[in-house]
């Protein structure tokens, strides 16, 4: 069966507007055009359709869909496993927020009592999975599953002042860096600040920290554009002010 695209608009839930935009950005063609024109679709950009529907469910970017349908490796039947493998999780983690939440309320209304490290153990861990989900593939191969696991474990395993204080120091880098871009001149001091407060936000997940392995990191972020567009929306050059203070302070240590 074949459709239009207000036809296809109507059958998967989603706007004109967003099938052009797919079709504009070579996402999802239309399988042909009629002899008026318009854009036709068959069954296999159905398929494709139901398939970026689901990675958007999954809170997946459209450049990392891109490149996830196109990875040669995967049919079909692999990619509609994986789907169900993905929002299974996504649903465990729905479900440890709502649990989270009712046994803060009950002990709210007097009921159990929540230690701190309870009322946080669900936010941890959803930090951990948005990080393995954005930057996993790229940060695994850099640095190995091992590595990786170890830095995942540790961060879920802080405590509530742990935890805290991690989200303190981050807040302080990102501030750090803005005050850096909006500086005439960038100084030893504003370099200092800026690589011992990330060196110190490393450190809550990482097993073991190196100076080399910093500044290998650091580099990542210029290389790689979602690191690069992360540190980008809090300063301007954010991801290069970075990684020029963690190679300025660390390279030779």
């Amino acid at each position: 069966m074949e459709y239009t695209v207000q036809q296809l608009a109507n059958l998967a839930g989603v706007s004109s507007r967003t099938l052009r935009y797919y079709d504009q950005i070579d996402l999802l063609k239309p399988g042909r055009a009629s002899s008026s024109g318009y854009r036709v679709y068959g069954q296999h950009e159905v398929d494709r359709l139901q398939h970026i529907l689901f990675y958007r469910e999954l809170d997946i970017g459209l450049e990392q869909i891109k490149s996830l349908l196109q990875d040669a490796n995967m049919n079909d039947e692999d990619m509609l496993v994986q789907h169900r493998a993905n929002l299974k999780k996504k649903r465990d983690r729905l479900d440890h927020l709502i649990e989270t939440l009712d046994q803060t309320l009950a002990a709210k209304q007097g009921g159990s009592k929540m230690s701190n490290e309870q009322r946080f153990s669900a936010f941890k861990q959803q930090r951990v999975h948005d990080n393995e989900r954005i930057y996993g593939k790229e940060i695994r191969h850099h640095y190995g599953d091992q590595i990786v696991d170890e830095a995942n474990r540790k961060q879920l395993q802080l405590t509530e002042d742990q935890y805290s204080m991690m989200l303190k120091i981050e807040e302080d880098l990102k501030k750090q860096l803005q005050e850096a871009s909006l500086a005439s001149a960038i100084t030893q001091d504003h370099q200092e600040r800026i690589a011992n407060l990330h060196k110190q936000w490393l450190q809550y997940s990482w097993p073991t920290y190196s100076p080399q392995a910093h500044v290998g990191l650091a580099q990542l972020y210029i290389e790689d554009e979602r690191f690069k567009t992360y540190y980008d929306q809090f300063a301007k050059n954010g991801a290069r002010l970075l990684r020029d203070a963690v190679t300025n302070v660390f390279s030779s240590t």
